[in-house]
Order: structure tokens, then sequence, then C-alpha cells
């Protein structure tokens, strides 16, 4: 297999163009090519009168070492094939099946991956179902009462299943688990297109599907799903973990426990420190989102409002304060919603989230500033919930319980805004007019403001006046980091902290690769479970 690196292509190529600039690089015919495969595809917008396709690919021919010699072009190799492997089973006898907490990313992976090695894992889920889910989520938003255990945050597919869906990570992966993680996607229902682009997402209207799927092969592998089962109490003899309560009702017992908690169960996590289960605070991000037109940032990127092949476009901006905060845009949904993403009674945060066509009116990204241990006053674990919490509750007031939202110039003159200008308002959820001043604390919104002043020098517009500021954007990672060893076990033995909840991770892959790489640490120690 020949590797071609940096192939460049016009954003309108046919696959015939494809096949032509490879065989020229590789100064070949095109009959000669048996088959090209696209490992890498990205868009290069640097000069907007040439928008152009960045490619690797490899390409499959005859006397390929001779090939890449004579082509004399540093971005013609010779490929190395490189595949995901899953450990062989240990030797350790299982007396009972793994238990696995939470259906997110993380615990659908770990489970997905045990249940093909013939673990039969037993996956709890505090939530519904993700059919139900969408029912209660879309209630709420129209207007009925929050339902705790069933909302944006929890069910099925976790908090990442109301989102963008984007997969793209900086995790390093010399394992392939990365791939893993996107080929399995792909055979549940992902287009095969998220293999390659540089940036892929799922959607929200498709990941509801690829999980209910993962569901249900797992299912089939002799594994169970349990919905509607919140863990209520774990239960430790001698520093090992010997059974867990759900629902305050049912004793369960266990001997190897994943906790894909997601980043949202605070009951949990308070549970856990009850309990002894060494835990630690840690850094996260808070701050608010922001919208604007679309076509506004398509012109900024693309050099047009609309782009029939790339699509929406979408940024990332970072920027170092004066007060030594730094600012940054995250979970950018290009043709998104701004949503009302509650978990708790009285509190409230917010979420982006897009569709897999992106092809809503306005683009959304938070605007989030770091915050420590330091900010958060007390020596507790959990001490970062409860700055989210005292977020969430001013957010709740200053919204009489709807998503509170203020256009940046009101918010930069400190005042209230009534109305909306040019930007149309798009979210999931009831809205009301407020200052978010009143909200976060001076250091956010004054690193917020900088940020966006600074933002503008790199995308015209972003510091118009009527963008529409929303809060409060609190759940961006887990404040909590459930210690582990190497092992990836805690100091409670046959406990297996897993995912963004235990603070391993940071967005839907890095979860689902930290979900695929606890399964790994279990099966190379345990032989295969079995009735």
């Amino acid at each position: 297999m020949i590797r071609i690196n940096q192939l460049k292509l016009a954003v309108d190529h046919t696959q015939e163009d494809l096949l032509a600039k490879a065989a020229k690089t590789l100064r070949i015919p095109v009959a000669a090519i048996q088959s090209v495969k696209i490992i890498k595809q990205s868009v290069d917008a640097r000069k907007k009168e040439e928008i152009h396709f960045t490619y690797s690919v490899d390409v499959e021919t005859n006397n390929e070492e001779s090939i890449v010699h004579k082509a004399k072009n540093t971005n013609v190799i010779l490929a190395v094939k490189k595949e995901y492997q899953f450990p062989d089973s240990g030797t350790v006898p299982m007396t009972n099946r793994p238990v696995i907490v939470g259906t997110g990313p993380a615990g659908l992976f770990c489970g997905i991956m045990l249940a093909r090695s013939g673990y039969r894992p037993l996956l709890l889920e505090r939530g519904e179902d993700v059919d139900s889910r969408q029912v209660a989520v879309e209630a709420f938003w129209n207007g009925k009462s929050l339902k705790t255990d069933s909302n944006v945050q929890f069910g099925e597919g976790g908090a990442g299943t109301f989102s963008d869906g984007k997969l793209n990570t900086l995790v390093k992966d010399p394992l392939m688990r990365n791939r893993k993680v996107l080929e399995l996607f792909v055979e549940f229902g992902a287009d095969p297109s998220i293999l390659y682009v540089n940036k892929p997402h799922i959607g929200t209207d498709v990941l509801s599907g690829i999980v209910k799927r993962m569901r249900q092969e797992i299912i089939r592998l002799g594994g169970e799903v349990r919905f509607n089962s919140l863990v209520t109490d774990v239960l430790i003899r001698d520093y090992n973990i010997c059974a867990i309560r759900v629902n305050d009702e049912e004793e369960i017992p266990v001997d190897t426990l994943i906790l894909a908690i997601g980043h949202s169960a605070r009951d949990t996590f308070q549970v856990l420190e009850q309990k002894g289960v060494p835990m630690e605070a840690k850094a996260f991000a808070v701050g608010l989102r922001i919208q604007h037109p679309q076509e506004e940032i398509n012109r900024s990127q693309y050099g047009l409002s609309d782009h029939q092949v790339l699509g929406a476009a979408d940024y990332k901006l970072t920027h170092q304060c004066k007060n030594g905060r730094g600012v940054y845009t995250f979970c950018m949904c290009p043709g998104g919603y701004v949503v009302n993403a509650s978990s708790e009674a009285k509190r409230l945060a917010v979420n982006g989230m897009s569709y897999q066509k992106r092809d809503g009116i306005n683009a959304n990204s938070a605007l989030i500033v770091t915050v420590t241990p330091e900010d958060f006053g007390g020596n507790s674990p959990l001490a970062g919930i409860a700055y989210q919490r005292k977020l969430e509750e001013a957010a709740y007031t200053q919204g009489k319980g709807s998503i509170p939202v203020q256009l940046y110039g009101d918010f930069k003159n400190n005042c209230s805004s009534g109305s909306f200008g040019d930007v149309k308002p798009a979210f999931k959820g009831s809205y009301e007019f407020t200052n978010l001043r009143g909200i976060v604390p001076d250091y956010i919104s004054d690193s917020i403001i900088e940020g966006v002043e600074a933002f503008e020098r790199k995308i015209r517009g972003f510091r118009r006046q009527d963008a529409i500021l929303a809060g409060v954007e609190s759940r961006t990672s887990s404040p909590v980091r459930i210690t582990r060893d190497e092992s990836l076990e805690s100091r409670i033995k046959g406990l297996y902290p897993c995912g963004e909840g235990a603070g391993y991770a940071g967005g839907i892959t890095s979860a689902a690769m930290d979900g695929i790489k606890v399964a790994e640490a279990i099966a190379s120690r345990y032989k295969s479970f079995s009735f």
C-alpha cells in the first residue's frame, strides 16, 4: 500500500479527479491503480478564492516499492497498516459478570467490547431508553416539568446524544482506539465519511439510532441493559467492591464495577465520597453560549454565505486574557441550537446541539473560562459541584426558570436586554431576557468580553452588538476525578472509574476510547464470564 499525503483537489472534484491526481503523483497510469482509500480529508480555506480539499490516501497497485522510489516525493511513502487489537482474555476467574454504570459513550463502548469477547455485561442506566428520553426532553423544552433522571444529561446515550455529535479528539492514538470508535459508529449506522473527514460529526438525530442499535447488539450477545436503574449505594468490604444497591431496593453482587456515570451524576459522586472512594476536585470551565447567523460565519471562513459542498462552517478560537485566564470557544455547533440542558430542579444549564444536516439559521458555541479548585472554595473533592450549582441556581433565578438571554452589547454595558436585534434566536426551550452579569463572577464576565473583542480579529462580526448570549454553560467536563492506578483500577479493588464523569475524557470520542481502554484492562485480567 502506498500513502500519498498532501493531495490537493478542488472542492467540486469527482472520484475520477481523485484517481487522476493520485496516478499523476505516482507517475503511473490510472489503469494501474487497483484501489484508492481516503484516509484523511481536510479543508484548506486560507485563500478564499482557492478553497480546496487536502487528502491523505492509500493506493493499492503493483511494484509499490519501485513506484515510491521513482516518485521522488516526500509525500509519497509506503504505508504501514495498523489495526486495533483487543487483548486475549486473562486467566482470573470471574465470580459475577461485570457491571457497567451508565450508557453514555464510555459505558456503551466498554459494554460492546466486553460483550463481543464473551463477558455478558450488565449495564445499568438511571435514565430512560433513548426513544422515551427523546419524548421527555421534547416535552420539557415545550414547557412540561423536568424529569430529573431523563433529560439532556441522563438516559441512554449520555449527554452526547443531545449535542452536535462531534467526534474529533486531541487524544494521541498509537493503539488505534480512535479508529475503532469510528468504525463501530459506522457499523451501527453513522456515515462512512466520519472515518476520514478532519472534523467528523454525527448529529443528535442520527446518534440516537446508533446508541439503540449498540444496545440491541449487547443484548444479542448475552448482555443485559436496564433503564430507570439508579445506583444508590456501593457496598465495600476490606477495600474490595462486593455489591451495589439499585433504586434503594435491589442488591446486586459485583466484583467488577465500571463507573461510567457521566459528568452530571452529582448524587452518585456524593455516595462515592461517603463510601471513601478516592476522589479529587479538578479544573473545568464555565461561561456562556453565543449565537451568530450561520451565514456570517460562512462568509468569514469561506468567503461565501452558503457553500453547497462544504456546508456550515465552524471555528475554534482561543485568547489569553490580561487577568491571566484563558477564554476559548468550546463545543461549537454549526447550524445548531442552544438547548436547556438542566438535570436538577431549580437549577439551569445550557448546551449546544446540531442535527446531522447542520442546517439551522445560527451558529453557536460556548465561550468558557477555565476555573480551578482555588476558585471553588473549600477543600472537598465535590467543591466544583457546589460551584456549578451556585451558577445554575443563579441562572434559574435570573431566567425565571427559562434560559436567561442577553445581547452581547448589553452584556458588555452591564444592562438587561429587552428584545432581539437582527440575529434571530435558535433555542430549544423557553427563554427570558435578563442581565447575565448577575449569574457569572466578574472574572468570567471580564474574560468573556475581552475574548469576544479579540475574536473579532479572526471572525468578522463576532463582536456584533446583537449576538445572543445565554447561560449558564457549566457542564463542559467533570469537576471531579475518581482516581485510578495504572491498571485503571481504583484503590477500591474491582472498581474501574471510566470516561468523562470519572475525569478521564472530554467528549464523545475520548469517552468512548476510555471505555474501550477499561474493557481491555478487564479482559486482559479475567476469563470471559459464563453462566
